[in-house]
């Protein structure tokens, strides 16, 4: 699996952020990004082999573009040099949760899973109702000695337990988070051995596994927002 490619054309297009070298280099492009979709696509098959919620997907559905919206951005180049894909039991809606992965070159690829985005404040009340009604459960995932190992529960935070809740809940620090998820970083030399990179992506997503369904469990009934 030639990863590499993949890396060469993403460092290339961070050096080259513009239009003109884009347009001139669409051949590059193309075959970087059909090795991204090979490597999707082996990815949901190992994934669907212990998660079958996500399967059968297609790689090309779950993938997102380079382009940038720069409308709000002081950052105005126009492309994001990372190629990033969302393999979940509803596609690449953030809702409900999946295997989220990136690479970037320059050390800022990693691997994701759980709630990423904080403004559904509906998500996020779910998640805290499911965790103040199932805390032990919650605390049983967390402290797994392989998920311990690999990681630590990320998210923005209030300060303060929100109303509502009980300030002295055993779980009262999670009931702060506004979003709830997992980071783990792959170095490049790791993305760059194809075979390698894929199966420690499997391993990690397997681990990550029973924390995405228990808040899944308690996202169930979610609403996206109507655009």
């Amino acid at each position: 699996m030639h990863t590499q490619l993949i890396l060469n054309y993403l460092k290339s297009l961070s050096e080259n952020n513009n239009r003109e070298w884009y347009h001139a280099h669409k051949a590059e492009y193309k075959e970087a990004n059909a090795q991204f979709e090979a490597l999707v696509q082996e990815l949901i098959l190992q994934i669907g082999k212990f998660d079958s919620s996500i399967l059968p997907r297609e790689a090309k559905d779950l993938t997102f573009k380079l382009v940038r919206d720069t409308r709000f951005s002081h950052d105005k180049s126009p492309y994001n040099p990372a190629f990033r894909v969302h393999i979940g039991p509803e596609g690449k809606l953030p809702v409900p949760v999946g295997y989220y992965l990136m690479i970037k070159p320059g050390g800022h690829s990693f691997l994701g899973g759980g709630l990423f985005a904080d403004m559904f404040k509906d998500a996020t009340s779910m998640i805290r109702d499911h965790i103040a009604a199932n805390g032990e459960e919650w605390e049983g995932i967390l402290h797994t000695p392989e998920f311990q190992k690999e990681f630590t529960v990320q998210g923005a935070a209030l300060k303060k337990v929100p109303s509502g809740y009980d300030q002295g809940h055993p779980q009262a620090e999670f009931l702060k988070f506004k979003s709830w998820y997992l980071e783990y970083p792959v170095q490049d030399d790791t993305v760059a051995d194809g075979e390698l990179f894929l199966a420690e992506a499997v391993r990690l997503f397997r681990i990550m596994k029973p924390f995405n369904d228990f808040l899944n469990r308690g996202l169930d009934g979610f609403q996206m927002p109507a655009r």
